[in-house]
């Protein structure tokens, strides 16, 4: 078995730095033929997306159903370009096919669809989901005895609605020691800074009251998000993972703008200048 079916570490290199610009090329290439789409929050994921599925989930590209790999949710499901070009890297369907992003009659939609796509163990869109059902999956692999794990990402500013909270309460309470959840604190959302929205700090201390084992680090360090996440292994757990949105291009980094807006052929041009070639 390879590392990506067996779970295992990766660390930072040459290599993993020229996957990470590979991939957010994939994303803003994919996004601009579609002419619609999500680059910011899809940018700010990358190396989380990357550490998960080269470094600490167990799956098998060739066997996407196999019983015993980890789960993964996109809570944030418009971030699915982000998902699409790791599962595209990893085997589970033709990089070729990244091109038909949001298409009529694509498996690509616009937000992840589990019954059109190998290598989705959910679909998600509305936010705030994601959390809840991945719970429930890592409730129903602990009764059936089975040593997966569910991994979970979500936005920060998704962490405004109140479902959230809910399932945060529920995994210490189910001891939910197999459930990860990993936020993308990019501090921006569709309309602005979340500090200026409905601000959701201090989540640390918030997370840990509610009984989760928390860490926090930069999130486009690969290597300090795999020790904060292989040290806990009992949990619920959670990293708040602090990133940059639209990570990878200066003229949208930070800027809300770049929420849900598909860059022109100019832009196109300016972004995968900065990003180089690959």
């Amino acid at each position: 078995m390879n590392m990506a079916e067996t779970g295992g570490t990766i660390r930072s290199s040459g290599t993993l730095d020229e996957k990470c610009r590979k991939l957010r090329r994939m994303i803003l290439l994919m996004i601009h033929e579609a002419r619609s789409g999500h680059p910011g929050g899809s940018l700010s994921c990358v190396e989380i997306l990357v550490l998960l599925y080269h470094g600490l989930m167990r799956h098998d590209p060739q066997n996407p159903g196999w019983a015993d790999r980890d789960r993964f949710v996109l809570s944030k499901g418009h971030a699915a370009p982000a998902l699409y070009a790791v599962l595209a890297d990893c085997g589970y369907f033709p990089v070729e096919e990244l091109s038909t992003l949001r298409q009529f009659g694509s498996r690509l939609q616009g937000h992840p669809h589990m019954q059109s796509l190998p290598g989705l163990d959910c679909s998600t869109g509305s936010l705030g989901h994601g959390l809840s059902i991945a719970s429930g999956m890592a409730l129903g692999l602990k009764l059936r005895g089975s040593s997966s794990r569910v991994y979970c990402l979500l936005g920060d500013g998704e962490l405004q609605e109140g479902s959230v909270w809910e399932a945060i309460m529920s995994g210490p309470a189910l001891a939910l020691s197999n459930l990860t959840a990993v936020v993308d604190n990019n501090g921006v959302q569709l309309d602005g800074r979340t500090c200026d929205i409905i601000p959701v700090e201090p989540l640390v201390e918030k997370w840990k009251a509610f009984g989760w084992n928390v860490r926090r680090c930069p999130g486009h360090d690969v290597d300090a998000m795999g020790e904060a996440l292989s040290g806990i292994k009992a949990g619920p757990s959670v990293l708040i993972a602090d990133t940059v949105k639209g990570r990878g291009v200066s003229f949208m980094e930070g800027d809300c703008s770049w929420h849900g807006r598909a860059p022109d052929d100019g832009e196109l041009a300016d972004a995968l200048a900065e990003l180089g070639s690959w």
